[in-house]
């Protein structure tokens, strides 16, 4: 699998992500997937909805968010192709929570943020089955 994406889009998904340190912040991709790759057009940042103490190490978001993102993004010709969100100082890999709550056809972005700096982003799908993540190649133009 093969994601890509401006390098712009990544900048903007860092700041959003070291603003949002030390909790987890996210949003929704929005792209084309084509042919076995994937191309993310922009981004749809969305508040972290989880218990305030808690948001240190998870992100989540209301069902009304996910219908009036896909709605945003039906309006504008484009698809909902995946999810990002950082860890904050961990490492930019799945982890067993984000696992137990992802969707097979969608991407991850993760990004790690180390002491409010974003320092590595990675992508992700998560196996049909639901049993593991595969890593997939990102690349920034």
């Amino acid at each position: 699998m093969k994601v890509s994406l401006s390098i712009d889009l990544q900048r903007e998904i860092f700041d959003q992500m070291e603003a949002s340190y030390p909790n987890e912040g996210g949003g929704f991709l929005l792209g084309q997937a084509q042919a076995g790759a994937i191309t993310i057009q922009d981004i749809m940042q969305v508040e972290n909805t989880f218990a305030e103490e808690e948001q240190y190490h998870r992100y989540a978001m209301t069902p009304q968010d996910w219908m009036r993102l896909e709605d945003e993004a039906d309006e504008r010709g484009l698809s909902l192709v995946g999810y990002y969100h950082s860890h904050p100082d961990s490492p930019a890999i799945p982890s067993e929570y984000d696992r137990e709550h992802a969707l097979p056809n969608f991407v991850y972005v993760i990004t790690s943020v180390i002491m409010a700096r974003a320092i590595d982003m990675q992508v992700w799908r998560l196996r049909p089955d639901r049993s593991a993540f595969d890593s997939g190649q990102l690349a920034v133009t």
